[in-house]
């Protein structure tokens, strides 16, 4: 299953003689630390649970010992739908413990998702809780058991909600066994397979994408050392650790320095604040929405949060203006990017964020190139608009079962086109503009809907917005604009958004020509806007309208 990896063998030699790879794996980068800080604290949550190092390895290595005894071992997949809990970090180290892929789950699949991406990974074991908001996953996994065949068992975590039925919980089994010796633990290499990420999902699809220890590694080691974070940070985690921002940042790279990382098991905006003045965090990561929301949180509440220094932001290009409030708040805003194939490889550095202000989404990391390329795969000059192009010992090593697709986007260079639309200057910043299917193409000309969406910011009776292209039979597309109104705004109206843009003197070029009044703007768990539901959305009002 994870023979076909596609790593070019010339980089391959490349990433060795210069120490990008290595024969370290993530299991023995774990063991180094829990030697180096075994009473500095690594995890805490928003529901009481705190490990330090020494703990956490105990409890991982009695996990590891179950997991050895149920045969599993390097090349096999172990699956686990945990929300934003302590736990998932226990179960991570558990794999890497064993040699075992990491194969995390959004909490949001249901039985199809499920179904399809256990069968995918041939997953051989499954964690998940009894029950979390809303949902009773002891059901839920129950129901799909008969249609996976390589699933050998489950093991539950029953904090919330008592089992029903005679499936092993996390507890019972910490209880139970003896933590697995550190000699008969896990010993490969650096290429061999740490995890399997799925995608995000914003185009209604996820794909298997394969990341080596080597991988991950080098990417959390770079980010960490070029921030300048160390053992004394303490970084909260907003995001879905199953995701690449919380998996590889949250749990990874605050292990490989020995530093805390503090979670929140539903994100809400002033338990946060709270949270990260009682733990003190000094940094955060996460999508904008959520530091949009801290934001407005500070100034509505007139709080502040003195110990953090930067905050770091992905998903969707971070706006000048949102820099500034965040300066305002005493806040260093730096713009990320990058994706679960070639996980956040470009950054603003702190201390340029504010002489940059929102110009740029950064240079990339050591180690890591860059092209910008037309649509024959040419460099285009400095400030011309090309498709953004990766490659480094970071990029991901192809998708699971879909060399199809791997090929499509990973050539036999080792380049990752990213599909992402960007302008590159010429002390290599890049920014980027968009995704090539979020540009709204109108009459021929391309329009870029993040800086359209940009301009709403501000208006009147507007709590969230997002834009996209409308389908248009003379003009291909026309700019509709997705409004969530402020409560007492219930009746905003396209005119009133006009009139705000055309006092800002916003072209009208960039004017929306449809407003579409929505309760909620759909999300990834990310953070990134689920477009695609919102065109299906779009293509159903329109459609009754011309009904009507």
């Amino acid at each position: 299953m994870f023979d076909k990896l596609k790593i070019n063998p010339d980089l391959k030699r490349q990433y060795l003689e210069k120490g990008y790879w290595s024969d370290k794996t993530l299991n023995d980068c774990w063991n180094a630390t829990v030697e180096k800080y075994p009473d500095r604290e690594y995890i805490v949550d928003d529901r009481g649970f705190r490990y330090t190092y020494r703990q956490l390895d105990e409890a991982a290595s009695k996990l590891a010992a179950y997991l050895k005894e149920q045969g599993i071992g390097p090349k096999d997949t172990v699956s686990y739908q945990i929300p934003i809990w302590s736990e998932f970090a226990i179960i991570t180290i558990a794999c890497f413990k064993v040699g075992a892929i990491a194969h995390p789950i959004a909490t949001s699949y249901e039985k199809n998702e499920l179904i399809h991406c256990m069968n995918l990974t041939e997953t051989k074991l499954f964690f998940c809780p009894t029950f979390f908001y809303k949902t009773n996953y002891e059901e839920l996994i129950r129901s799909v058991l008969p249609d996976i065949k390589s699933i050998k068992g489950v093991v539950l975590l029953d904090y919330v909600k008592k089992k029903t039925s005679g499936i092993p919980t996390l507890t019972e089994l910490l209880n139970q066994y003896e933590p697995l010796p550190l000699q008969d633990s896990y010993h490969g290499n650096g290429q061999d397979i740490a995890a399997v990420l799925g995608t995000s999902g914003t185009t209604c699809g996820s794909k298997g994408v394969i990341l080596t220890h080597d991988n991950i590694r080098f990417s959390e080691e770079t980010f960490s050392k070029e921030l300048g974070l160390n053992e004394h940070d303490i970084m909260f985690m907003p995001a879905p650790l199953n995701h690449a921002t919380g998996f590889h940042h949250g749990i990874i790279a605050s292990m490989l320095i020995g530093s805390k990382v503090v979670l929140q098991q539903k994100y809400n905006c002033s338990d946060a604040i709270s949270l990260m003045n009682e733990e003190m965090c000094t940094y955060s990561m996460g999508a904008t929405p959520f530091i949009y929301d801290i934001l407005r949180e500070l100034e509505v509440s007139n709080t502040s949060i003195p110990s953090l220094k930067f905050y770091l932001c992905g998903g969707a290009p971070v706006p000048g203006y949102m820099v500034k409030r965040a300066w305002d708040h005493n806040i260093v805003l730096c713009e990320v990017y990058g994706s679960t194939e070639s996980v956040p490889h470009v950054y603003v550095r702190p201390l340029e964020a504010i002489s940059l202000n929102g110009t740029t989404s950064g240079r990339a990391m050591e180690g890591v190139e860059i092209r910008v390329v037309d649509e024959e795969g040419k460099d285009v000059p400095f400030g011309t608009q090309g498709e953004e192009l990766s490659k480094g010992p970071n990029v991901f090593v192809g998708y699971l079962k879909n060399p199809q697709i791997t090929d499509e986007v990973l050539d036999d260079d080792g380049w990752f086109h990213s599909g992402d639309l960007c302008i590159m200057d010429e002390h290599g910043c890049i920014k980027i503009i968009g995704r090539k299917k979020d540009m709204i193409v109108r009459g021929g000309e391309n329009l870029d809907s993040n800086s359209i969406n940009n301009n709403l910011e501000g208006c009147p009776g507007i709590l969230d917005h997002t834009v996209l292209g409308m389908p248009d039979s003379r003009l291909g597309e026309r700019i509709c604009a997705f409004v969530v109104p402020q409560k007492g705004y219930e009746s905003l109206s396209l005119s009133d958004i006009l009139n705000y843009l055309k006092e800002k003197e916003i072209s009208k070029r960039f004017w929306p020509e449809r407003l579409e009044l929505i309760d909620r703007i759909p999300h990834t768990g990310s953070g990134k806007v689920k477009k695609y539901l919102l065109l299906e959305e779009l293509n159903q009002r329109m459609k009754e309208t011309k009904n009507d």
